[in-house]
């Protein structure tokens, strides 16, 4: 067999460096993201997060899978105390799943990691629906954050898609 020729052409790869971000509010005191890949129509959204000591995310449902890879710090999913995610520590989480992410507030450091979500998180606050957080929504609240903050518009990779026509 021969070499196939690309059918995607690319000038330059699609690379971001989490040190040339800025770190944006995320969706709970504590915590900040920087946006890696967002892709809207396909609902993929990959983000580093920084999860300070006492931080609590809302309860989530998750409609699709979630990669979620520690680089420092620890934390758990108050379902789960036993189950310690520290770093170097790889979760997969399957669609369907629900959970509560908390870093302990006797934790020495922030937990740090890179997560990769396929679909929304549908949120509860004391079993309570709150809100839907997909890829757009992520998109436009990083794209009002980073005006409201006086920053340029961060840098990260999306597809280019958009729901149109081939030809007319």
């Amino acid at each position: 067999m021969t070499q196939p020729t690309p059918t995607t052409r690319q000038d330059r790869l699609l690379s971001v460096n989490i040190d040339d971000g800025h770190a944006l509010p995320g969706s709970a005191p504590g915590s900040t993201i920087i946006p890696l890949f967002l892709d809207r129509e396909n609902g993929v959204w990959v983000l580093y997060g920084k999860f300070e000591p006492g931080t609590r995310l809302p309860t989530h449902f998750h409609t699709g899978v979630v990669h979620f890879y520690t680089i420092k710090g620890e934390w758990h999913y108050l379902e789960y105390p036993d189950d310690v995610q520290k770093a170097g520590s790889y979760l997969f989480e399957p669609g369907g799943s629900v959970h509560t992410f908390c870093v302990p507030e006797t934790a020495s450091q922030a937990a740090e990691g890179f997560m990769v979500v396929f679909g929304a998180n549908i949120n509860f606050i004391d079993g309570e629906f709150v809100g839907i957080r997909d890829a757009g929504f992520i998109e436009d609240a990083i794209l009002e954050s980073a005006r409201q903050a006086g920053l340029p518009i961060p840098r990260y990779i999306r597809p280019k898609g958009g729901a149109e026509f081939t030809r007319d």
